[in-house]
């Protein structure tokens, strides 16, 4: 069972705490407490927090300022924030979505209106911060879920770990705006090769960078990991300019100033399944995985391989 989420409430009428408090506890809400902006800042700094309700007027830090801090703050932005507020001019609601809020509510509010907010913000900060923000696919927390979930059915799995072979090189000669429309591309040939090769259920998550992951049946994973190197090789030689395209390599000067010829991306695929020997944990599959992964990219083209063989 999911621990129940922590919410601090930050504002300096006690009344108005006590009925934040009585609503988000009888939801089943973890609540803290404060009544300053600077308390809530140190409160969050000082203990797991999952969501802030903030007052717009308080003492020390106004609700927006306590916003544009945490914000800036690496490990904190992401915290969702609703902004509460007696006023109920456009000018203000602006200012504290301005700040960083994810929300806001205006004082006097209906329990319920305010229990729908806290759901929806917290649902899609979720969301977000799981989807990678490039291709929108599921990212770590929902790889490691499903890996869990299709080791524990004890049914035959495959996972299939997608690496492209010189991306660095090509974000280095082309820009990362060009590297990004490879990243979206890629995953949008895994997307379409899933659809088309894959059982219908398949996963298909990005790790991160260059680096993906999908997860199929063992009977299908072999004709996947076939098509997926043959669409990704097909979408290649459009994704360079037609003098690197048509030489079949990039000429790019390395730390020491000497000039390299670095051939066109490929794909380097480590196919690990459970029919060889049992799955019991994700890092285990991570493992195998990587292996796998660092063999196959010894070859200048792309490949699959498996248990340490290798496959045309």
């Amino acid at each position: 069972m999911a621990a129940a989420a922590t919410i601090l409430i930050a504002d300096d009428d006690p009344d108005l705490r006590d009925i934040l408090r009585s609503i988000l506890e009888g939801a089943g809400f973890v609540v803290v407490e404060t009544a300053d902006g600077e308390a809530a800042l140190s409160a969050i700094r000082s203990q797991p927090i999952d969501m802030t309700i903030l007052d717009y007027m308080m003492p020390n830090l106004t609700g927006p300022q306590v916003c544009e801090q945490l914000k800036a703050d690496l490990l904190l932005r992401h915290l969702p924030v609703i902004m509460l507020t007696g006023k109920s001019e456009v000018q203000d609601k602006v200012f504290g979505i301005t700040a960083g809020a994810d929300d806001y509510l205006v004082k006097p509010f209906e329990p319920q209106e305010l229990l729908a907010r806290v759901a929806m913000v917290l649902r899609r900060r979720s969301i977000d911060l799981d989807a990678n923000p490039l291709t929108k696919l599921p990212g770590n927390v929902s790889i490691q879920r499903e890996l869990e979930r299709r080791i524990g059915s004890n049914e035959p799995l495959a996972v299939c770990y997608i690496d492209l072979d010189r991306f660095k090189a090509f974000n280095d000669h082309y820009g990362f705006k060009r590297g990004d429309d490879v990243i979206k591309q890629t995953a949008d040939v895994l997307l379409r090769c899933a659809k088309s090769n894959g059982t219908g259920k398949d996963f298909v998550g990005h790790i991160g960078g260059d680096d993906f992951i999908v997860m199929t049946t063992t009977e299908r994973a072999e004709p996947l990991c076939e098509a997926m190197i043959q669409m990704f090789d097909a979408m290649v030689p459009a994704l360079y300019d037609e003098q690197d395209r048509a030489q079949g390599y990039l000429l790019h000067t390395d730390r020491k100033g000497q000039a390299l010829k670095i051939p066109l991306l490929s794909v380097s695929i480590a196919l690990v399944t459970n029919t060889v020997q049992p799955l019991t944990h994700p890092g285990q599959v991570a493992t195998i995985g990587a292996q796998l992964k660092a063999y196959a990219k010894q070859f200048d083209r792309s490949i699959y391989v498996k248990e340490r063989r290798q496959t045309p």
